[in-house]
């Protein structure tokens, strides 16, 4: 397994080999950051539990910003994963958020940014999970590493198979809404791992404070690949 740094620098060498993860120009003056943290004093007064006032929430941030897609939140601290008992850990929360969020309407369609083959999907069904979850493998000069695609559409698992292979800027899917989707607005979790430790179908997408350095020897930035110019790479 490489480390993140080893990982981090490969993708680096490779900023011009990828193509689009989502159906957006993510560069354009309709994205906007969006922040998910305890400082959001309109999440601290919405009701995080009921997704359809959790969506409104989310397009009015969108509007505020004139934007039509938002972006953001690799290592984020964020305080809304109060909204399931998914994310408890004993006593210890998990609200580190180590993919990139893109938040934009469902049924956008969703790419592979290399050559790659599924390792694995399943749909995560528990409420305020990922729903729908994909899992690409890639190799780039000899070394492998995945992509994971989170609050999909259940449509995008149909005629799946394990290995079954991709090309580069191959369609492999759609966002999904709520319900199906793990109950959340409508969004992209995008994320890189150096390694899979064992897992199958499924990888923490959040993390408690104290696994921040486990994490963040195995998930480098997404933004490496999404090279969103909001987003620190």
């Amino acid at each position: 397994m490489k480390t993140t740094t080893e990982l981090s620098e490969l993708l680096r060498r490779h900023t011009t080999a990828f193509a689009p993860v989502i159906d957006a120009d993510l560069q354009s003056n309709v994205v906007c950051r969006l922040d998910f943290t305890a400082a959001n004093t309109l999440l601290q007064q919405t009701d995080l539990v009921d997704t359809a006032t959790f969506n409104e929430a989310v397009n009015q941030m969108l509007a505020q910003q004139k934007a039509i897609v938002g972006v953001g939140g690799y290592f984020e601290d964020r305080f809304i994963y109060r909204r399931s008992e998914h994310f408890d850990v004993a006593a210890e929360s998990r609200n580190l958020h180590l993919g990139i969020d893109i938040w934009m309407e469902a049924e956008t369609p969703v790419y592979t940014p290399l050559d790659a083959i599924v390792h694995s999907f399943q749909d995560n069904n528990n409420f305020g999970d990922y729903g729908p979850t994909i899992i690409l493998q890639h190799e780039l000069e000899g070394v492998t590493f995945y992509t994971l695609y989170g609050h999909l559409s259940r449509k995008s698992l149909e005629g799946l198979e394990v290995g079954k292979a991709f090309k580069k800027g191959d369609r492999i899917a759609w966002l999904g809404n709520y319900p199906e989707n793990g109950d959340w607005p409508p969004h992209l979790h995008f994320q890189i791992m150096a390694s899979m430790e064992g897992r199958s179908g499924d990888f923490p997408g959040v993390a408690a404070a104290s696994d921040r350095a486990h994490f963040e020897q195995i998930c480098p930035n997404p933004n490496l690949i999404l090279q969103c110019p909001l987003l620190p790479m």
